[in-house]
């Protein structure tokens, strides 16, 4: 059984730095698009980016120069970077992957959400 697994959240304050992951845990082949969302409280999901298997990616506009999206296929992982952190980054982060191939087949599987929390 596939599961997405977080973790890398946490407070901190205004300018600061986090570094999210996510792993594949269980038998898998191949994940075809890695990316991660956000929810803030009271907002809807909102993608912050997206790596696809070639290693394209894309940003929101509100991320684009301060988060790094990575991945490292040899360990099913995907990494969120974030730096020069402001308060409205405040979120439940949730890393999305999508076309996960694995001996049960193809499905899309998410994380359990982690919470960053930006403050003074």
């Amino acid at each position: 059984q596939v599961q997405a697994v977080e973790s890398g959240g946490g407070l901190v304050q205004p300018g600061g730095s986090l570094r999210l992951s996510c792993a594949a845990s269980g038998s898998v082949f191949s994940i075809e698009t890695m990316a991660w969302y956000r929810q803030a409280p009271g907002k809807q999901r909102d993608m912050v980016a997206l790596i696809t298997s070639s290693g394209n990616t894309y940003y929101q506009d509100a991320v684009k120069g301060r988060f790094t999206i990575s991945r490292d296929n040899a360990k099913n992982t995907v990494y969120l970077q974030m730096n020069s952190l402001k308060t409205e980054d405040t979120a439940v982060y949730y890393c999305n992957l999508v076309g996960v191939i694995s001996p049960q087949g193809r499905y899309n599987y998410w994380g359990q959400g982690t919470q960053v929390t930006v403050s003074v």
